[in-house]
């Protein structure tokens, strides 16, 4: 071995050793309010008191039959019941999918959509659903802007009406039962239901939400104000909170299916608030429910150190981007650099910025606007733009690269925003199925209306507000029936074609970056699933580096600073949620800066 590979080896045993406590200062700092998760979450099993402490001392749980990790430990709990009742990943999503509709409201539910990748472990066949909202047919290019043609502010679009796309997420339920479940349908609802009658009891995080939540938004809407202002205050952590309505809307799915959400009397509620609500109603119509369907879509796949890294094709632009960043680096030593090393940072960093201005010129809905898709993630072009890394400082500029196309096609650069929310669940069963799937309402709390005992998504709004920049239009742009282009990026990592990591985030469009980041940790630098999860974050979208806060990710501030970055250090709500599958068994890590928890057995 010569001198240089042995300091390379000792220089990553050294990094490696540090990065757990490093990764459990991140847990101790961004978490306050793990510590009174068990009495917050009053009658947890052992199975999930064990789960929580595990997670506090930053060690993943175990198992060797099935494992579940998602946002809260209710719908945890849920799932984990139907695992071990015998049922399948698909089973189970639907038991957490609606625990976490009434427990964590402000992230996903019925209301909104979802991205799930699914391996079938008889099959060995990795397939994709697309559960994104729609834009509704009235929809016209002027929905975002002024009488003058200008963008409308962010907040004025999103709460009311004018946000809201058709919902998937109930259709998406139905289907991925019909394709993959186990047990009867109308018991997988039985938890939501119970606790929905019965109460539940708000957690520290969405009392905290309600409480900075401005109420000129949040409590805008009567509906909305009466369930999140009981009495005229904002909720608070540990009371007992029923939702009669959501209750009654769960007995419909489990009775009739999707066809009760939407061609009954929950999609007329539906179109009635949204194109009644005051100061700001939308265009959303019973035709847009009628027609809107769950679309099975080819995965979107990139090669890295012998892994193949798999999720969701447009109108994501996720797992796209996360192969891009991928494939850029495939040729730098990552693992001798190590996770300390700002070495590593400048080149994950400035991958990120050439993949996400890629995404801004050529991500949208590629049934409405063509796309250079197989161009995007071509070895070849990859490894020219990995050359642009080869420096020692920043990249003073970027630029989108030009992919290999089948036909020409000119795009200018997208001006959509997207802010933290969303929710993620990760499942592999005891026959080997595994399931991603990452579910959102957009914002945190949505369009801010609610109806029947659930908040409608404010999707719309992943779409650019403009539609055109000097005559050239925008990929992202809205269009009658069209998908907005999002950031989720539900994972499953495949080894020599098996299911070896099931990851993913909510967190707007850091969510590539969050992904990434645990990828790269896991693959290249052998952290756990806990550590990897639980690392602080360091991402670059679009040329500030933005660094978790009161982490030690920020001792890399001023190395990256010195190699040209602008650097800001800011507070980045990850909520991973990640399952490795390995010879002995499963592990199953739960961001720490969120309430989730893994269960395995």
């Amino acid at each position: 071995m010569s001198v240089r590979t042995l300091s390379l080896k000792l220089a990553l045993l050294a990094s490696l050793a540090a990065f757990p406590a490093y990764a459990q200062q991140a847990a101790d700092t961004v978490a306050p309010e793990t510590a009174s998760q068990t009495s917050a979450f009053e009658g947890l099993s052992d199975a999930a008191k064990a789960a929580l402490a595990l997670k506090e001392q930053g060690k993943p749980v175990s198992a060797k039959h099935w494992m579940i990790a998602a946002a809260n430990p209710l719908a945890t709990e849920a799932g984990a019941k139907i695992l071990r009742a015998g049922g399948s990943a698909a089973d189970a999503m639907v038991a957490v999918q609606t625990v976490l509709g009434l427990v964590e409201p402000q992230s996903s539910g019925l209301g909104g959509g979802a991205f799930l990748v699914w391996y079938d472990a008889a099959s060995g066949k990795l397939t994709t659903l697309d559960a994104r909202e729609t834009a509704p047919m009235a929809t016209t290019p002027r929905l975002f802007q002024t009488e003058e043609g200008e963008p409308l502010k962010f907040y004025d679009a999103v709460v009311g009406g004018r946000s809201v796309g058709t919902p998937g997420t109930p259709m998406l339920l139905e289907e991925a039962h019909k394709r993959w479940g186990k047990l009867e349908w109308p018991g997988l609802f039985s938890e939501a239901i119970s606790l929905a009658e019965g109460g539940f009891k708000v957690s520290p995080r969405l009392a905290s939400l309600v409480a900075g939540e401005p109420e000129d938004r949040l409590a805008r809407f009567d509906a909305t104000k009466a369930y999140f202002y009981p009495g005229g205050t904002p909720l608070q952590a540990g009371a007992l909170l029923k939702n009669p309505d959501y209750a009654e809307t769960l007995k419909a799915l489990a009775k009739d299916g999707a066809k009760a959400f939407y061609q009954g009397d929950i999609a007329k509620d539906i179109v009635k608030t949204v194109q009644s609500a005051a100061g700001n109603p939308g265009v959303l119509s019973q035709a847009d429910f009628d027609f809107y369907q769950v679309k099975e879509r080819k995965p979107a796949c990139a090669e890295y150190r012998g892994y193949e890294v798999c999720g969701m094709g447009p109108p994501s632009s996720g797992a796209l981007t996360v192969g891009q960043i991928l494939g850029m680096l495939e040729p730098y030593d990552l693992a001798s650099l190590g996770p300390a090393s700002a070495d590593s940072w400048r080149l994950i960093g400035d991958a990120s910025r050439l993949a996400f201005a890629d995404r801004g010129r050529y991500m949208a809905d590629s049934d409405f606007v063509p796309m250079p898709t197989k161009g995007l993630l071509d070895p070849a072009y990859l490894k020219s733009r990995a050359n642009l890394l080869s420096g020692d400082d920043s990249l003073p500029e970027v630029s989108a690269g030009n992919p290999p196309w089948d036909h020409a096609q000119l795009y200018a650069d997208d001006m959509a925003i997207e802010l933290p929310s969303t929710s993620h669940i990760s499942i592999v069963d005891g026959e080997g199925n595994a399931l991603s799937m990452t579910t959102t309402i957009e914002n945190g709390f949505g369009s801010r209306l609610f109806v029947r005992g659930f908040l409608l998504n404010n999707e719309l709004t992943d779409f650019s507000f403009k539609t055109q920049e000097d005559g050239v239009p925008i990929a992202n742009r809205v269009e009658p029936g069209k998908r907005p282009r999002s950031s989720m990026s539900p994972t499953i990592v495949l080894k020599d074609g098996k299911p070896a990591l099931v990851v993913g985030s909510p967190g707007g469009s850091q969510i590539i970056g969050y992904v990434a980041q645990a990828l790269i940790a896991h693959l290249d630098w052998g952290l756990d699933v806990q550590e990897a999860v639980s690392q602080p974050h360091l991402i670059n979208r679009f040329g500030t580096y933005d660094i978790e806060e009161g982490t030690a990710a920020t001792d890399l501030a001023a190395p990256l600073e010195a190699m040209g970055f602008k650097v800001k250090a800011s507070t980045m709500t990850s909520g991973l949620q990640a399952i490795a599958i390995g010879p002995d068994g499963l592990e199953g890590g739960a961001d720490p800066r969120r309430e989730g928890i893994a269960i395995g057995e």
